[in-house]
């Protein structure tokens, strides 16, 4: 049995995946702890109005950056993997996709800044965050290097321009630069990464001078690619819109005070992501097996689901007042009592995930917009209603009400998707139901 073990972990294929696999991970990991340093002490440093002004024109641009990426990505691995011959018809195509997408952003964010009334600056870090998503379009040589399964050709130049930019972070912090170095940081992380990719592709062999267009493989693509269009969108509106309204609503300072709670909150989503990606292959081969032990360990993947989410929520509760101060100091007076609402949307966040891999195993993708979509209008509606009468404890509201609707409640409205409600709230009594029967036992 030992030996088995060891041909099944030392066999190159395994190791080829584990390996890939350890690099993304260990870069999500080290953005996250920048996040939770460097990001903080950014936050902490321009001050709930500045950060508020920033953390506003991230979500107005990210309102529009579906149609950037056109839903490609995962196409395009797709395509790679079937005809590596076609690489450089593929990579061509969808780059000036994108980058007709990118136009199409710009010119939707120059009609957007002409009719608002927001200040000169807020008007000027929207259109330069705009730009990037220019650079974003050779992000179709991260789908190539996705589709070799050499992910360290993506973290090795991300993970140097994280470094780089967080030491000009500090460096801003340190001689009091304004706002607009911070953003221009940001520009600089996206180009560092975009041109360290080229760099590593172009090493190899390969030249961008050789991608090319073709109107067909457009038309093809994009058919294949509409319904993750407009996933994205409906994605984009529903994770962005809360911090817009709130700027429309109340002022930018309120939205700093809500987007370092947000931050706070949304930085623990990669686990569910990971784990399901991990585990999912292994229910979707009990499924050829049997029906029965394909439904059992879903279910167990919705038990450890919640398990996962309340393990993030319950000490996040506990250390919310005091974390807040520490990290972010008495000018974040109000996101403590924010995080400690908004955190509890992680728990349908992480069933969420778990369902969305079971429509995908299905072939269900078609409600899992529509359960999306019911969500985003919720969370608009009750944004409306809340924010005026909350301020932005109402927004949070609102977001856990949305989540929890489109990720556990949507589903019962179908009848090919109602089995995944009754699993998952069972699996929300999963702990209840152990506990009752830890006592019996005893």
């Amino acid at each position: 049995m030992i030996q088995k073990i060891k041909n099944v972990i030392f066999q190159g294929g395994f190791l080829r995946y584990l390996k890939n696999t350890s690099w993304l991970m260990a870069e999500k990991v080290a953005r996250m702890v920048v996040a939770l340093t460097i990001g903080v002490w950014v936050a902490r440093y321009l001050g709930p109005n500045q950060f508020g002004v920033l953390s506003y024109a991230q979500s107005f641009v990210g309102l529009f950056t579906a149609f950037s990426t056109l839903g490609l990505n995962d196409i395009i691995v797709r395509e790679l993997v079937k005809d590596k011959d076609d690489k450089n018809l593929i990579l061509g195509t969808s780059f000036w996709m994108q980058i007709l997408g990118s136009c199409f952003i710009m010119f939707c964010l120059l009609i957007a800044v002409f009719v608002n009334d927001n200040d000169q600056l807020t008007n000027k870090i929207i259109l330069i965050l705009g730009g990037i998503t220019f650079i974003n379009s050779f992000g179709v040589i991260t789908s190539y290097f996705y589709s070799n399964v050499t992910s360290k050709n993506i973290v090795i130049p991300s993970f140097i321009g994280l470094l780089i930019s967080a030491a000009l972070k500090v460096f801003f912090i340190l001689n009091n630069y304004s706002l607009i170095y911070f953003v221009y940081v940001l520009v600089f992380d996206i180009a560092f990464l975009m041109f360290g990719q080229i760099y590593l592709y172009q090493r190899q062999g390969n030249f961008i001078k050789k991608w090319s267009f073709s109107s067909k493989k457009a038309k093809q693509l994009l058919l294949d690619a509409w319904p993750l269009i407009l996933s994205a969108i409906v994605i984009s509106i529903y994770m962005k819109i809360d911090q817009v309204m709130i700027k429309e609503f109340l002022n930018t300072e309120a939205v700093g005070q809500y987007s370092a709670a947000v931050r706070l909150s949304e930085a623990w989503y990669f686990i569910p992501m990971i784990i399901c990606s991990s585990l999912f292959p292994a229910i979707l081969n009990a499924k050829k097996v049997d029906e029965r032990l394909y439904f059992s360990r879903l279910q167990r993947l919705f038990n450890l689901m919640v398990v996962l989410g309340l393990s993030v929520v319950v000490p996040v509760l506990l250390l919310s007042d005091w974390g807040i101060e520490l990290l972010y100091g008495e000018a974040y007076n109000l996101s403590a009592t924010v995080l400690k609402i908004h955190i509890w949307a992680g728990v349908f966040v992480f069933l969420g995930v778990a369902n969305q891999k079971w429509f995908i195993s299905e072939n269900l993708q078609k409600y899992n917009i529509l359960c999306l979509a019911l969500g985003m209008l919720v969370n608009v509606l009750l944004n409306i209603l809340f924010i005026p009468k909350y301020g932005i404890l109402g927004a949070a509201y609102a977001t856990l009400i949305a989540q929890a609707i489109a990720s556990l409640f949507a589903p019962v409205l179908f009848k090919k998707t109602r089995k995944t409600f009754f699993m998952m709230i069972r699996a929300l009594f999963f702990l209840s139901l152990f506990k009752k029967k830890y006592k019996n036992n005893n």
